[in-house]
């Protein structure tokens, strides 16, 4: 008889590794307390409007690929995707605008506009960004890592050194750069993983060449169109989806859990579970507050600090934005300061950055004709119960949408005919993770050496977590792959207990 495994949540990591799980011979079970698939890879539509209310650019599509290729289908047969160009459109304070492109010819002129000589600068920096991503390749994208013991069983010393270890993000980009509108431009990469890149390890530089070597994409009919094509893979398969069911409590007996309970009082066995909850939350409310689980809850919060969470305004206006392409950013005039205000002080920046994402700049059936769909996301810090005073929101709309309208977008409150919003209280609230955080877990080059919360649990010897809290972290791509990842660790764990 087939060994059960259950899975909490039916995120995109969720989803992928109940799928590899399914592939793997387990009877796999996933239950959702919302109503859909997806977690905050989601969509909302209103008055002609379509919003993907989560991730809005894909990189490393091949993630998906291995992904499908593993239960022998072919992505394209599920999704189209598409190369975004230009990939970015980027704002500064004092008015100059500058585009990035993986056509390094434009690229080149492109920073032309703001520094001397940028064909050596941006080729050192693209090589150097190249070898992390192969480094990476070798270990972090393909084996669940936990820590620098795992790490050096992959890589020899001299790899090991390659990976610029005595370097933050920003000390390595104003090494290579010494500019401060490149400076903050790629900075701003290792907020694709909600991470500071003042105290973040240098190997996240690597995000660099995963957008301009490799490429940003988008899926035509929404981002949402990837947690769709799982669904439809996972019933294909006869994965067991069951819906609207919060999980009340895991069953433990000794150190194994033997069930999980829903809040209905359904009770589901299982031989294995994986939590697409974040390992934190789920030793919270999930599991019995033991000695044991009450250490290890208190060691993980020590070490792992949740990544900054946002302030979204979905807005549907009544006309085009002339100046604004599919991916745009707004970039603040003190980047120092507004990390600090953020990571450090905990509180939503003075001056934010902002960036922008108008879908329907490459898929003219996200809005109506004439008008623009804008996905506006403010980084703002997680909730921090107990030790802030609660953000007004609304006040801090108004510090947003002044903003954009003194940088170009002139006339822009006049022009809303259609609004949603969502705070990180909103996203604790749907989707729990940790402070409402977007991405999982910062990377820290001193408190957690830019790791992530180990796959397996450290109290009981069935529970596995994936998602952006875990390994390789957050976005579309890594959580995809924790999934991958996660179902391989248990494949090899399950095979040493047989022996």
């Amino acid at each position: 008889m087939s060994k059960k495994a259950i899975v909490v949540g039916a995120g995109l990591g969720g989803m992928s590794a109940a799928i590899r799980l399914k592939a793997d011979g387990f009877d796999v079970k996933v239950i959702e307390k919302n109503s859909n698939l997806g977690g905050k890879l989601n969509q909302r539509e209103g008055k002609g409007f379509t919003f993907d209310t989560g991730p809005s650019i894909l990189t490393m599509p091949w993630v998906l690929e291995q992904l499908f290729a593993s239960v022998h289908r072919r992505l394209e047969d599920y999704i189209t995707v598409e190369r975004v160009e230009p990939q970015w459109r980027t704002f500064f304070e004092d008015g100059t605008q500058l585009d990035v492109t993986s056509d390094l010819p434009t690229m080149l002129e492109e920073m032309a506009k703001v520094t001397d000589r940028p064909n050596r600068k941006l080729t050192d920096f693209l090589s150097y960004s190249q070898e992390m991503y192969e480094l990476c390749m070798k270990s972090f994208y393909k084996y669940s890592i936990q820590d620098l013991k795992d790490l050096k069983s992959h890589h020899k010393l001299s790899e090991l050194l390659q990976m610029d270890p005595m370097k933050t993000v920003a000390k390595s980009t104003h090494k290579h750069f010494d500019n401060k509108y490149l400076e903050q431009l790629f900075n701003f990469f290792v907020m694709y993983v909600g991470s500071n890149p003042y105290s973040s390890p240098a190997i996240l530089n690597q995000l660099v060449y995963v957008q301009l070597g490799l490429g940003i994409h988008y899926v035509k009919g929404g981002m949402y169109k990837i947690a769709e094509a799982m669904g439809k893979l996972m019933e294909e398969l006869r994965v067991d989806v069951q819906f609207n069911s919060p999980v009340k409590q895991f069953i433990v007996e000794g150190e194994k859990i033997i069930g999980v309970e829903t809040e209905e009082g359904e009770v589901h066995n299982a031989d294995v579970v994986v939590s697409n909850l974040e390992a934190i939350p789920a030793y919270r409310r999930l599991a019995p507050q033991t000695s044991k689980v009450k250490k290890e809850t208190k060691s993980l919060e020590k070490k792992f600090e949740p990544t900054v969470s946002g302030l979204v305004l979905l807005l549907g206006t009544n006309k085009k934005f002339e100046n604004m392409k599919h991916h745009n950013f707004f970039f603040s005039e003190d980047p120092e300061k507004e990390f600090k205000e953020i990571f450090d002080q905990g509180k939503p920046a003075d001056d934010p950055t902002i960036y922008i994402g108008i879908s329907s700049r490459s898929d003219e059936t996200q809005a109506p004709e004439g008008k623009d769909n804008l996905f506006v996301l403010t980084h703002v810090p997680p909730m921090d119960k107990g030790k802030r005073k609660p953000v007004d929101w609304d006040n801090y709309r108004e510090r947003v949408l002044n903003k954009l309208e003194r940088m170009g977008l002139e006339g822009l409150r006049d022009s809303i005919e259609f609004e949603y919003r969502f705070t990180p209280e909103d996203l604790e609230r749907l989707y729990g993770p940790n402070g409402g955080s977007i991405y999982g877990i910062a990377a820290d080059r001193k408190s957690n050496g830019g790791f992530k919360i180990p796959s397996k649990s450290q109290v009981f010897e069935n529970l596995y977590f994936v998602g952006g809290s875990t390994h390789p972290g957050g976005g579309v791509p890594m959580v995809t792959l924790s999934g991958q990842l996660t179902a391989d660790l248990i494949k090899e764990n399950e095979a040493a207990v047989t022996k």
